[in-house]
């Protein structure tokens, strides 16, 4: 029976209010209009950003809502002018779209894209500013412009990966954005060098990609900084050399690395999201060329800080967001790297539920022994 056209009806984990358990409710998802895309999600993992907003920390949070935005899945159907997908291809769901026309897109300084960044900015699609997703006609707001956490979703077509489709939907969907966040963290946006020293600020997923990354570009020293001295074990597999826990030690952490280092790192990542080790990152940082890159995303309002003379000395500060990668055209080429073997997927998913166990998924995110939780879709 072809659902094409049709609204589908689904499960879904909404978020009915901030910090309110999901509930697994019955949506409709209506047909993609022209330039969408309806997806049947497959597979997704949980990612801290979902928490954040879940938590109603996030100033641009919307409930109700279908968060999630780490997956896979296969296109079910295309709306009019869609051209680069068609029913029946294996994608990813991209929260950082890729149009390749706009302002951004033709800078070729950076992988962000403004077409579609109004819309999914406040939950909704571009062509009439409404939602796809309703439960007995309540709208219910898209999250991040893929909200995967539904059986069915709708997305604009600039956020649609295609892939190859002899890869195991269970694994690639972590390359939607915390595997891909680390590994171009250090090779887009640092461009760490053979030889360098590189410190690691939170060993999580993304901290682990990061030095994954740093270990692929050759790097010498790849010290990992975490307050969980349980995470050096797993660590050391990811390419992590030394193991630093900020409380063994009295003085302050950048003092501690800077002494480790003759002077300070090439290169420091910030892989957490706090704005206090965000300055610590980019002090242990050697004079006269070291680089720190901002990866982790902190709560609204909050403000980073150091003294301008950490920065007239030759040190730079740096931000990055899904690691400068370019959705559309490079998801599909980490997908082959993985493929070829050449970066790891596998090793960051620790545990494995279906989506009616999603608030369970959650608790074992914050419990600290979980890197990736992947949901199986189909109940």
């Amino acid at each position: 029976m072809t659902t094409q056209g049709q609204v589908i009806t689904c499960k879904a984990a909404v978020a009915w209010e901030p910090n309110k358990p999901l509930a697994i409710e019955n949506v409709q998802v209506a047909p993609p209009q022209a330039g969408e895309v309806r997806i049947q999600i497959l597979y997704t993992a949980l990612c801290h950003t979902d928490a954040y907003t879940w938590s109603g920390k996030d100033p641009e949070g919307l409930f109700p809502c279908i968060l999630g935005h780490e997956a896979a899945g296969i296109v079910e159907s295309v709306g009019e002018g869609v051209t680069e997908v068609q029913p029946g291809d294996h994608v990813i769901p991209c929260y950082q779209a890729e149009c390749g026309e706009c302002k951004f897109c033709k800078s070729g300084k950076t992988n962000l894209c403004g077409k579609v960044r109004a819309a999914t900015g406040v939950g909704v699609m571009i062509n009439d500013r409404k939602s796809r997703f309703s439960i007995n006609g309540k709208p219910i707001y898209h999250f991040m412009g893929t909200s995967t956490y539904s059986q069915y979703t709708v997305v604009h077509d600039v956020s649609v990966a295609k892939i190859d489709p002899k890869a195991p939907l269970d694994k690639v969907c972590l390359l939607g954005c915390g595997v891909p966040t680390g590994l171009g963290a250090v090779w887009n946006t640092a461009k760490v060098e053979p030889g360098s020293n590189v410190a690691v600020f939170g060993l999580g997923t993304v901290g682990l990609a990061v030095a994954e990354g740093a270990k692929a570009a050759g790097a010498s020293r790849i010290i990992g900084i975490d307050i969980d001295k349980k995470k050096f074990d797993i660590a050391k597999n990811f390419g992590v050399t030394e193991f630093v826990n900020p409380n063994d030690h009295d003085k302050p952490i950048q003092q501690v690395i800077v002494d480790l280092t003759d002077g300070g790192v090439d290169y420091s990542f910030e892989c957490i999201g706090n704005v206090s080790v965000m300055r610590a990152a980019l002090e242990c940082c050697h004079k006269g060329w070291g680089t720190s890159v901002i990866v982790g995303v902190a709560a609204s309002g909050q403000e980073i800080c150091t003294r301008p003379f950490q920065l007239v000395t030759g040190r730079v500060w740096k931000g990055t967001a899904f690691g400068g990668f370019k959705s559309r055209s490079q998801v599909p080429w980490l997908v082959e790297k993985y493929m070829k073997k050449e970066i790891k997927v596998d090793e960051y998913i620790t545990h494995n539920l279906s989506l009616s166990e999603i608030n369970k998924a959650f608790d074992l995110m914050h419990e600290g022994d979980c890197l990736r939780c992947v949901l199986t879709m189909l109940e």
